[in-house]
């Protein structure tokens, strides 16, 4: 199979399924002398794992990683570090009744039709878990961008289907089960998903991204722009249909004063592009919204075929996600953090050297500046349209 491996300098290769003996990956380009141990790891795995709460799937995974290589007296060597961790709580028999059947708005009928042969249990290796040894990659990234450079990246849900979630704060986010920014909203999202178990429906969810501290200058300006390497990574995971950028849709609406983020000396006005402009970062907190659409496994009677073509009617039974947009925040933090390792590794190959006299403009002006540039512009005179 191809199309297991990502990114051009840091690389990640992964491999398993959801109900085979074990998932893992292996990480090539990592840089030598960086302090890492299993503990550094699993603190991004332990807030991705399931049964953490009663609304996300009860599978009982302790998602507990070993590194078999690529480590010598606590420091990445260079070398390939290979990653494994281990499935325990399989049930392969909740999946027998749908052997043949395909599930509407799964990969089934795609991976059948593609390879002529597919694991059933779970999904295989086109099931949710394998992201996982994502997160587990991710964390390494992401450590080795917060001491080299002191980019943080961070994640939140910002809509739980319908419920919209305004962002308040970072603080408490991690210590509640919807990622939420705004911890006084919980009460609701916890009886909104107590309901809809019930029913035994789906929903989807919003996650916003951001890496907070970018430099300037990573990502490349035409094929592998940083937007675009940020957008293919995000749709690569699973249940993704949806990717904005910065504004992202909303800049539809905008006008062109609007939508442009104007400069003062003291630093940029606004931030509508996300933190890249020409696919090349600028500075500001890159921000990154994915969409993550219901969960096809669902308990509910729907229409579909067999593997001979005959209507027939399916229902999903077993531990499944009624949204798996609740644990998707890791995962997000997690393909930011490889796109951007992989984009740093390839700035510093290439540019590493050079040096403009141009000051670097601030990610924010102060409110000052802001309102200062904002009475300079009210003051102008709009200039009538050239014939």
């Amino acid at each position: 199979m191809s199309g297991s491996t990502l990114g051009t300098l840091f690389c990640v290769t992964s491999f398993g399924e959801s109900h085979g003996p074990a998932i893992g990956c292996v990480v090539d380009g990592c840089p030598p002398g960086m302090a890492l141990t299993e503990a550094d790891i699993q603190i991004d795995l332990d807030r991705r794992r399931p049964g953490t709460s009663r609304h996300v799937t009860q599978r009982r995974e302790e998602d507990k990683v070993e590194i078999l290589s690529g480590v010598f007296e606590g420091k990445t060597t260079g070398t390939p570090i290979g990653l494994l961790i281990r499935n325990t709580d399989q049930r392969s028999r909740d999946y027998s009744k749908i052997a043949e059947k395909f599930r509407p708005g799964h990969a089934d009928y795609t991976y059948w039709q593609k390879y002529g042969i597919r694991d059933y249990r779970g999904g295989g290796r086109q099931s949710a878990r394998e992201t996982a040894v994502r997160v587990a990659a991710g964390a390494i990234a992401r450590k080795w961008l917060r001491e080299k450079y002191g980019v943080v990246i961070r994640g939140y849900m910002s809509q739980l289907g319908p419920i919209k979630i305004e962002f308040k704060s970072w603080d408490g986010v991690y210590d509640n089960p919807f990622f939420s920014p705004d911890p006084a909203i919980v009460p609701q999202l916890e009886a909104f998903m107590d309901k809809l178990r019930k029913s035994g429906d789906s929903v989807g969810a919003q996650i916003t991204t951001m890496a907070c501290g970018v430099p300037v200058g990573w990502g490349e300006p035409v094929y592998d722009k940083l937007d675009a390497d940020l957008a293919y990574n995000m749709m690569n995971i699973n249940a993704v249909k949806g990717v904005e950028i910065g504004a992202g849709f909303a800049a539809v609406s905008q006008r062109g004063t609007e939508h442009s983020d104007q400069m003062a000396p003291e630093g940029f006005v606004t931030n509508n592009a996300g933190g890249i402009l020409g696919g090349i970062s600028t500075g500001q907190d890159v921000v990154v919204n994915v969409a993550v659409k219901p969960t096809s496994s669902i308990r509910l009677s729907r229409h579909t075929i067999d593997q001979r073509g005959n209507a027939v009617t399916i229902e999903t039974h077993g531990r499944h996600d009624p949204c798996v947009g609740i644990r998707a925040t890791p995962i997000c933090e997690a393909m930011m953090a490889l796109t951007l390792m992989d984009h740093a590794l390839r700035h510093r190959a290439q540019n590493a050297d050079v040096v403009t006299e141009t000051p670097r403009v601030a990610a924010q002006a102060p409110a000052g500046a802001i309102e200062r540039l904002r009475a300079a512009m009210a003051t102008e005179d709009p200039q009538p349209d050239e014939a």
